[in-house]
């Protein structure tokens, strides 16, 4: 069977992604949860992950003796393995699109993802409008989502970026848990559809599990000093 190996469910918006695919698209596995103890090479967190993998971070998923990690790697071996889960789209312009969002999420939006880690258990709206009023590279990376999200939602008919979930909702699952927890401001459809995608069952089980997880991390929080 599949392990995937992850972080705090709370934190971990790297980890996010390829379990809600692999729990979204039905496809068995065995999770391995890697607590934030530290990221000091001392750490059980890193002695963990350094004995499947050379680059010493979540998710890594293993099946048999191949370790994959990186969450685009991952869900490229999946969506190989898969074939009649549809994880891209069928049609191939759209799926050449998923695979185009799905890597500017890989490579950008760095000033949404630096200023408003995930955190999913929190409740942050007052941060989040300070955020908005003072760092103009998160409004540009906000606006580019909602255009994105918008246009691909218009064009498709819903519920999902590409009508049917697909890897690239699954890839967008985290920015979506950013919107909400720092009540960032988007148009009604991008509130929609955050919570179509929140409720779908393997985004509910992720989110449920970070609420429960309580376990604060007091180096995953810049804007709290407790839970």
């Amino acid at each position: 069977m599949l392990k995937l190996f992850f972080g705090n469910k709370n934190y971990s918006s790297w980890s996010m992604r390829p379990w809600v695919l692999l729990k979204q698209a039905g496809i068995p596995f065995e999770e391995v949860k890697l607590r934030f103890d530290s990221f000091d090479d001392s750490s059980d967190f890193k002695k963990t992950v350094n004995s499947v993998t050379p680059v010493g971070k979540v998710p890594v998923l293993v099946d048999g003796d191949l370790a994959v990690w990186d969450t685009l790697a991952i869900a490229e071996y999946l969506a190989e393995q898969h074939p009649d889960k549809k994880l891209w789209p069928a049609d191939v312009k759209a799926r050449a699109r998923a695979r185009s969002i799905c890597a500017e999420m890989h490579s950008g939006f760095g000033a949404l993802r630096s200023a408003c880690p995930m955190n999913i258990e929190a409740d942050l709206p007052d941060t989040g409008a300070l955020i908005w009023r003072d760092k103009p590279a998160v409004r540009a990376d906000v606006q580019r989502i909602i255009a994105m999200w918008s246009e691909l939602l218009a064009e498709h008919k819903g519920p999902m970026l590409f009508g049917a979930f697909t890897i690239a909702d699954a890839y967008y699952a985290p920015v979506a848990m950013r919107l909400a927890t720092y009540a960032l401001p988007v148009p009604p459809q991008i509130t929609a559809y955050i919570q179509r995608l929140s409720a779908l069952p393997g985004v509910k089980a992720w989110i449920d599990d970070a609420k429960a997880e309580n376990d604060f991390r007091a180096f995953e929080e810049p804007y709290r000093m407790s839970r």
